[in-house]
């Protein structure tokens, strides 16, 4: 039986796009050290990144954009998202795993598993890959928008950004919905 494990990253950022991505592991070839991509350092998660889009059946990754998560709001772009990832895979799956409590509308058979990605190999994959993705894009914003700090801090709302936000005003990255950055847009 083929599963799908899919997560997502960057639900609470208040800049940038929300990241998933899909991977079917190839049971022959394991991967060590696959863990919920919060509990491992950037390095590992590089690492492991790498391994898992050598090694996997098959794998893609999807995002939606801040705009997209304005418009439809965060729960439904990270399903977006998945559902985006999970319809870009080479291989379909018999399975679809997905982290959390809600599954995107898609025509395969799918459950969502809470806390999945510390509990199925494939959705921690997913999470790994998901991360490096959204790390990316950060690093790349934070060269087109070095003002803000996205190396540092991601696109959270880590005090540094705020201060940043409240100087630098907001940018097109920025989700418009999120309570920091419509509080600055209303005082404007």
């Amino acid at each position: 039986m083929l599963i799908c494990g899919v997560d997502e990253a960057g639900r609470g950022p208040l800049a940038g796009s929300v990241y998933a991505a899909a991977v079917i592991l190839d049971v022959k070839q394991p991967i060590i050290g696959l863990a919920d991509s919060k509990k491992l350092s950037e390095k590992k998660r590089d690492s492991l990144a790498i391994e898992i889009k050598q090694k996997s059946l098959a794998w893609a990754i999807a995002s939606c954009s801040a705009e997209e998560v304005d418009e439809i709001n965060i729960l439904q772009a990270s399903l977006l998202a998945m559902k985006r990832a999970i319809e870009m895979l080479k291989v379909l799956p018999d399975l679809v795993q997905v982290d959390g409590n809600k599954c995107p509308k898609i025509t395969l058979p799918c459950e969502a598993i809470v806390k999945g990605d510390s509990k199925v190999q494939a959705i921690s994959a997913a999470s790994i890959l998901a991360k490096t993705a959204r790390d990316a894009e950060l690093y790349a914003l934070d060269l087109q928008y070095p003002q803000y700090g996205f190396a540092k801090h991601k696109g959270y709302p880590t005090p540094y950004h705020l201060e940043m936000l409240s100087i630098h005003g907001v940018s097109e990255v920025h989700r418009r919905s999120y309570a920091p950055v419509r509080v600055l847009l209303n005082k404007n």
